[in-house]
């Protein structure tokens, strides 16, 4: 293209067509970047997990004084000994597997004058959602081995209010300061998963990363393909727009 017509060309563009089609490039580009982050931090993550496979487990004192530290604990393997209250258990609704619907049992773990919940695993729910599953609570002095789970804030469709609650009490998503309040005691801000080896517990199907690296940089490759596609759509379309824009008499 000349020099003249280049300048003609864009003399004659839309300019408020070409900052909406920038936007919406600039738009793709940060979901694929922000994808390829998340790709970086799984992989990361699940490296992380691997070492810790070869790793003692730590003590409770130990992970609260990282913590306190600001080191990251997530996934940490712990070692705990104490009693079970077996009053008060928490059913996390919706969760599902092999696709069958269900939830998970939560149980209030007592170790001295420290509280913390721990994630006995999967049961299986009923179709009928007035009916809870019956489940037999843990008792007595014991000795369990976990992984730490940072308790990461979920979408909550209806804010929940506990106004007396009925035990087993189902919830939607773990809300540590509610759950703290309700049992009238403040427990740690994160959850233990039982180590899938423990005898305790329930079906232990959970896994520490949903989403794969590889799943995230699919989804990279898609919003940068959308990007592309976009800039070419409405490259082409001025184009086409210019050279059979009607001359004027």
């Amino acid at each position: 293209m000349k020099l003249a017509n280049f300048r003609e060309y864009i003399s004659q563009l839309n300019w408020l067509i070409v900052v909406f089609t920038l936007l919406v490039f600039s738009g793709l580009i940060k979901l694929g970047l922000w994808q390829t982050a998340r790709a970086l931090e799984k992989e990361q993550r699940i490296a992380r997990i691997n070492q810790y496979q070869s790793q003692n487990a730590l003590s409770l004192p130990e992970i609260i004084s990282l913590q306190k530290s600001n080191e990251n604990i997530n996934d940490l393997p712990v070692m705990l000994a104490g009693s079970f209250d077996n009053e008060k258990l928490f059913l996390i609704d919706n969760q599902t597997h092999k696709g069958r619907l269900g939830y998970r049992v939560l149980q209030i773990f007592q170790i001295n004058e420290i509280a913390v919940l721990i994630n006995l695993g999967w049961v299986e729910g009923f179709i009928d959602r007035s009916k809870l599953p019956e489940i037999i609570a843990i008792t007595g002095q014991h000795e369990i081995k976990g992984n730490i789970r940072i308790v990461e804030k979920g979408i909550v469709l209806n804010e929940e209010e506990f106004v007396n609650p009925q035990w087993p009490l189902r919830v939607q998503t773990i809300e540590i300061d509610k759950f703290s309040a309700l049992i009238e005691q403040k427990l740690l801000p994160f959850v233990v998963y039982l180590d899938t080896k423990e005898s305790l517990g329930f079906e232990k199907n959970w896994r520490p990363i949903v989403m794969p690296p590889e799943k995230h940089r699919a989804y990279a490759f898609q919003w940068f393909s959308l990007a592309t596609a976009w800039l070419v759509l409405m490259i082409s379309a001025s184009v086409w727009f210019v050279r059979n824009k009607p001359e004027e008499e």
